[in-house]
């Protein structure tokens, strides 16, 4: 297994990987090198998607998941510099969003800046019942740049989007669950297991099945109605000639649960 200098990787159950943001001393605040770890990682994860079914991304410690940025390696850098980094996140959030497996944000505290978009960028978002939320950047001559003006939007609507946007400030975990952008509240101490527990639920149906699942509504979300429908059946059409297709049907008959081997 690869080791980082800035995250940490492990298997905590079968098919499941369980990524952890790991600078809780700097409150996770994202450097060049975890841009660039994160961007390993998840690459990775895109170019063999057969060897895990469910990501959980969380941060170490537990008071912020991530808090953005890391404003003391960017002070004083020049444009080059900065625009040199961005790029690198940009990168990496794009990665995130690419990773053809479900992506679990176990958001463990603060998540604020790119940690919040950091965590929009994953398919769905459980909370700690002390997580806050914000995009800040508004309040430091910048705008969110990882995805945040459109995938905020796509969870909350536009209208309470470019309020939480144009304001810089932020808000509990329970205004994120109330807007749709948080789906549970967990205890503290329970999160990262909750969090797993739906992956194990996840791993445990067929993994074509849920690639496809997230490329439909991935995809779809994109598209007219009319094409977004044409798009879900040309994406079912991959399923019906797949070893696991005739397993799952043969299982539910022999009833039994069934064994499904990604093929």
């Amino acid at each position: 297994m690869s080791t980082y200098e800035t995250i940490t990787v492990t298997h905590p159950q079968d098919h499941t990987v369980l990524v952890t943001l790991n600078r809780p001393e700097v409150a996770n605040a994202m450097n060049t090198q975890m841009g660039l770890d994160l961007l390993a990682v998840f690459d990775g994860f895109c170019a063999a998607p057969n060897k895990q079914r469910c990501v959980v991304l969380t941060g170490a410690g537990a008071k912020a998941f991530c808090a953005g940025g890391d404003l003391k390696q960017r002070n004083g850098m020049t444009d080059e510099q900065w625009q040199d980094q961005h790029l690198i996140f940009e990168r990496m959030v794009r990665a995130i969003i690419a990773c053809p497996v479900p992506v679990i944000a176990a958001v463990n505290g603060a998540a604020y800046a790119g940690g919040m978009e950091i965590s929009l960028a994953c398919d769905f978002i459980y909370a700690a019942d002390h997580a806050r939320f914000a995009l800040t950047e508004v309040t430091l001559g910048i705008m969110p740049g990882a995805g945040g003006t459109q995938n905020l939007p796509r969870a909350v609507g536009p209208r309470r989007a470019k309020e939480i946007l144009l304001t810089g400030k932020p808000f509990t975990v329970q205004q994120a669950y109330d807007w749709g952008m948080v789906n549970r509240i967990c205890k503290a101490d329970t999160l990262v297991a909750e969090a797993l527990e739906t992956a194990a639920a996840i791993a445990a149906n067929a993994p074509i099945s849920t690639r496809q699942v997230k490329h439909a509504v991935n995809y779809g979300m994109n598209m007219d109605l009319q094409s977004g429908m044409m798009f879900e059946i040309e994406v079912y059409n991959r399923m019906v000639p797949t070893e696991d297709r005739r397993e799952g049907i043969r299982a539910f008959n022999e009833k039994r649960k069934p064994v499904y081997k990604g093929r």
